[in-house]
């Protein structure tokens, strides 16, 4: 079950962390941040992210295998970088219309199943 909730609040986190770090693109393409100065876009950017720690920090405690979780450090980072890929490549072609899915992008998934399957083997 740990490794269950482990997967859903690194989801959680990466959500928020796609709009932390690309959202205020998106708004500037709508024109809703076209004229905020940078250190507004920052710390817009800094409110969204504390909800991205504040799921990504748990994720990792207990996901830990020295807490009781079922995931190696390594397992765990490998974990949050499939989970950001993916999440990122929905978003991104949800939000921005011109990004579009390509055949590359299947064949880098691919590797990224195999990048799992790898750590994850004994």
């Amino acid at each position: 079950m740990k490794g269950l909730y482990t997967i859903l609040l690194l989801v959680c986190s990466n959500i928020f962390m796609t709009f932390a770090w690309y959202g205020h693109l998106k708004l500037q393409q709508m024109g809703t941040t076209r004229n905020w100065p940078l250190v507004a876009v920052i710390l817009l950017s800094w409110g969204i992210a504390l909800f991205e720690y504040s799921c990504q920090v748990p994720a990792n405690r207990l996901g830990f295998i020295d807490n009781g979780g079922p995931f190696t450090l390594v397992q765990l980072k490998v974990i949050q970088e499939v989970v950001s890929l993916m999440v990122f490549t929905v978003i991104a072609t949800i939000l921005f219309q011109q990004e579009s899915f390509h055949w590359n992008h299947v064949a880098a998934f691919a590797c990224l199943v195999a990048a799992v399957y790898f750590v994850f083997m004994k």
